[in-house]
């Protein structure tokens, strides 16, 4: 059964935490489904293009595409932006769901990690909901949330 973790972002938007967790799934050669609004997908690779961090060196981004726009190379993106966990085209098995996508289709997951903006209400309401049902699936879940350095800490 895959590992399961709600991440609770408080310092920071999905934009800015998502290159670092991205950077470590590549380091650990594994592939990545990010699941998000295809809307909200062009500001995430926005991000993945400037960022600059790690053993990718200064200046460097992380090699993706988007579902509707890179389809014909789907198969050789190590991380690739859909919609639905359905659309697992590059075979991913760490999977992101941000912004209140509904974790589903876990099945020959890794990882699964859960963004949520904690400064909304709204996606808070949705982050709890995922989480009792996800729960109540019998998966293991753990908990995450930013200090106010913006570091992350688990919580029980």
């Amino acid at each position: 059964m895959a590992q399961l973790a709600f991440y609770h972002l408080t310092r920071s938007t999905a934009a800015e935490a998502l290159p670092a967790l991205l950077q470590k799934t590549m380091a650990a050669e594994k592939r990545a489904l990010v699941c998000c609004d295809l809307d909200q997908a062009t500001g995430l690779s926005s991000a993945l293009w400037s960022f600059g961090g790690g053993s990718y060196g200064e200046g460097s981004w992380l090699p993706h595409g988007i579902k509707g726009k890179d389809d014909a190379d789907a198969e050789i993106c190590p991380i690739w932006f859909s919609d639905s966990p359905q659309n697992n085209h590059n075979n991913a098995s760490f999977m992101f769901f941000i912004n209140g996508i509904t974790p589903e289709n876990l099945a020959g997951s890794d990882r699964v990690f859960v963004l949520f903006d904690g400064n909304d209400d709204a996606a808070l309401t949705v982050a709890r909901g995922q989480w009792k049902a996800l729960k109540g699936e019998g998966h293991a879940l753990s908990y995450w949330q930013q200090d106010d350095a913006g570091r992350w800490t688990q919580s029980a």
